[in-house]
């Protein structure tokens, strides 16, 4: 094999990096869950139905997912108007996922479930508003990109960019499915 084909092989660095980041947080809500589960086993455990907007919520990531998804192949394709138009829209989505996410937390609490209540009910702030940090800093890269597809001046065609952002869009979107099922069944 010649050494440009060697090259081709290779991940770029950014998305090398991007998958060490998301195995790193998949532990961390890993020992999440695991605690919920350890802490679920004792006797004094309040369970309680979760607001149906997370359920909301859910539908509104999984738009996005599809959204991001196309605005790559727009970018790929060279289309940059429609390219612009999806980015907004994901990262419009982004902020209506944060948005439903906030909404439950206050449904949550008005519920009688505050914050500093239940173990139970502690442990659903905690795991929703560390996943929420996460699509926040989605929405930080897709308003990043947002900025980037509306200058007038392109410097570079890279499809990296879109394509690690979509990735980790991706991520938080199945991240939240997971979640929302474990805290569902678990309960």
């Amino acid at each position: 094999m010649d050494a440009m084909s060697l090259q081709r092989k290779k991940i770029h660095p950014h998305k090398y990096s991007l998958w060490i980041a998301m195995g790193s947080i998949t532990m961390m809500f890993i020992g999440f869950t695991s605690a919920y589960v350890v802490k679920r086993a004792q006797a004094n455990w309040f369970t309680f139905q979760l607001p149906f907007i997370f359920w909301i919520s859910t539908a509104v990531i999984l738009t996005s997912s599809a959204t991001i998804q196309m605005a790559v192949k727009q970018f790929r394709n060279r289309n940059m108007q429609r390219y612009k138009q999806l980015i907004t829209l994901t990262a419009i989505l982004g902020v209506a996922f944060a948005v439903c996410q906030w909404v439950g937390f206050k449904q949550m609490n008005d519920m009688g479930l505050p914050l500093n209540g239940p173990a139970s009910v502690s442990f659903i702030y905690v795991i929703v508003s560390v996943h929420l940090l996460h699509v926040l800093g989605g929405v930080v890269a897709l308003l990043i990109m947002f900025g980037r597809a509306f200058r007038t001046r392109v410097r570079t065609y890279s499809a990296v960019p879109i394509e690690v952002a979509a990735t980790y869009w991706h991520f938080v979107d199945g991240l939240w499915i997971y979640l929302l099922i474990f805290l569902s069944v678990a309960r």
